[in-house]
């Protein structure tokens, strides 16, 4: 039996999991867009992925499983092989005494359970899992690296032996294609942000930046490096005979779920070249704003701010806080055929369907203020500006916000406070920074704590005093002698970190009339953050340390985050 997009329908109204006219609407936009309705509920961020796989496990009658907080034996992984799961999108759960239990996408898929049962010998007992959680899944196939390479040189250096010298240079090439290809492969496949080739006297050296995090995951000869950083710059359709200057480029790789861009950055160091990759997958930047992190109060004051004709959001932070995710999330939330949006990005990190994408170019003079100014006589509703850099870009983005336009931008600043007077630095007047800007978004990253072996311990109030101010430790923890924390304690699902996948911490400022009156005196930004603390903002770090009550990570990483 498979749930159709009327009985869904049917079923949120019924179960009262959604307003009806939230369901309605919805149902008629995907139609329109010729979507699924579960689709376009994630997609909106009306309902959580798990609450809709629950939902229609419930109404196939059939178990439901979370993959993310399921731990698997990697023998029971490896009872269906890796083709079959894939190709099936299948994956083996846990084995008992009644048989296997088998999470699908498509549990009524027979012909999937019967070749499941060919290949183990087991009774098949299906279950449902998301998409999303699938994906994530399937990629725990993968072998260590480390012995994928020492197999594939070793086969390469026999072949080499029994081959004449054209076909040896031949194989060699082969091998560095496939060196690439795999490292591309296995960084996407661990939801790598970076991948890094750095190379050191005696090795290549390939980490990977997973969770905000750098790891050393396989050392490479060093006689292949060369070879391997000419791939990338042949790929990337850079100078491969350009060896003391600093290159930039960009290329695409496939994988059976998408298409991924790499941004590409080469740098010459003392011991040769060094290579970063930069991975913008749009799959894995598909998140709505509460799986971002975005607390209750904070996301309606979020949601208020985008839902309004006009007016300017500002996401701030340093590089890699993830301030372009947030501002994609609200995109994808406003995006309809109603309402004409467009972007000026350096780069435009992942394609939208129905937006109008522009990439700054400084070749052509394309700069984030031209792009802007063109933008404006497009006709558009909601405009979203990569960055605010120079007084010019600002000038035009504020004087958009002025005229009717939604005007969606990111900062680099600290706080969300600051903000305000990086403005006036930029020479935009005060009032028009207090009739325009009507959030302004702060957060940074840190690590989730692993689902699967977190663990709680009792912390001593005095042992808390030593990294927090009593104020702070007596406004989360009250006056307790000792408090219950959480942490990971290690496990095949982390790699033994503690920490999987990572989660905002948010500041939210909102302008209001008292915020507007100490713009408009050209206030500083402590008083502007006192104002607006009074009014009930939480900060970043009052945001990271109640995460850390609710066990999503730890005060050390909130600490990490917010005073680096």
């Amino acid at each position: 039996m498979h749930v159709s997009d009327e009985q869904l329908k049917e079923a949120l109204v019924s179960r009262q999991l959604l307003p009806a006219s939230q369901v309605n609407a919805a149902f008629a936009k995907a139609e329109a867009q010729h979507l699924s309705l579960r689709e376009v509920l994630l997609n909106d961020d009306l309902i959580a992925d798990e609450h809709v796989g629950r939902l229609i496990a419930d109404l196939l009658g059939v178990p439901f499983i979370n993959l993310r907080k399921v731990q698997i034996p990697e023998a029971v992984l490896r009872l269906i092989p890796e083709v079959v799961a894939k190709s099936r999108q299948v994956i083996a759960v846990k084995r008992d005494r009644e048989g296997l239990t088998v999470a699908m996408a498509d549990p009524d898929d027979m012909e999937a359970v019967a070749l499941v049962q060919k290949a183990t010998g087991e009774l098949v007992t299906p279950a449902l899992a998301t998409p999303r959680d699938l994906g994530g899944a399937l990629s725990r196939y993968r072998k260590g690296l480390q012995e994928d390479f020492s197999a594939l040189l070793t086969a390469a250096a026999s072949e080499a032996e029994a081959a004449t010298k054209e076909q040896a240079v031949e194989q060699a090439e082969a091998t560095v294609v496939r060196i690439v290809e795999q490292l591309l492969a296995y960084a996407y496949e661990n939801k790598a942000s970076d991948l890094h080739l750095e190379p050191q006297r005696d090795a290549l050296v390939v980490r990977f930046r997973i969770d905000g995090v750098l790891h050393e995951v396989v050392a490479l000869p060093k006689a292949i490096e060369p070879q391997i950083v000419s791939r990338i710059k042949v790929l990337s359709k850079l100078r491969t005979d350009e060896h003391a200057a600093a290159q930039d480029g960009k290329f695409r790789f496939s994988v059976p779920e998408e298409q991924v861009d790499v941004r590409v950055s080469i740098l010459p160091v003392t011991a040769g070249e060094k290579v970063v990759l930069r991975l913008l997958s749009s799959k894995q930047r598909e998140f709505s704003l509460e799986d971002l992190g975005f607390g209750a109060g904070d996301l309606k004051k979020v949601k208020l701010a985008f839902n309004k004709p006009y007016g300017m959001i500002l996401s701030t932070g340093p590089t890699g806080c993830g301030k372009t995710t947030t501002l994609y999330a609200i995109l994808q939330i406003l995006n309809s055929r109603e309402i004409n949006i467009s972007t000026i990005e350096d780069p435009v990190e992942y394609e939208i369907a129905g937006v109008n994408q522009i990439q700054v170019n400084a070749k052509t003079n394309l700069t984030f203020a031209a792009g802007l100014r063109s933008i404006l006589r497009q006709d558009p509703d909601v405009i979203m500006v990569g960055e605010i850099r120079d007084e010019e870009a600002a000038g035009i983005a504020v004087n958009a916000a002025m005229t009717g336009h939604l005007v969606l931008s990111t900062l680099h600043t600290n706080d969300a406070a600051t903000s305000l007077p990086r403005l006036l630095d930029m020479q935009v007047e005060p009032f028009l920074i207090s009739s325009t800007v009507n959030v302004i978004v702060a957060q940074r990253l840190v690590r989730r704590i692993c689902s699967q072996c977190l663990v709680s311990y009792q912390a001593k109030r005095k042992e808390l005093g030593a990294t927090l101010s009593p104020a702070l430790v007596t406004r989360h923890f009250g006056n307790r002698a000792s408090v219950r924390l959480y942490k990971g304690k290690g496990c095949q699902v982390c790699g033994g970190t503690g920490y999987h996948g990572r989660v905002g911490i948010f500041e939210v400022l909102e302008v209001t009339e008292a915020v507007r009156r100490l713009i408009m005196e050209r206030a500083n930004a402590d008083i502007i953050k006192a104002e607006a603390v009074k009014e009930g903002m939480t900060t970043m770090l009052d945001d990271g340390l109640a995460k850390a009550v609710q066990g999503a990570t730890t005060i050390e990483e909130v600490l990490r985050a917010t005073r680096e």
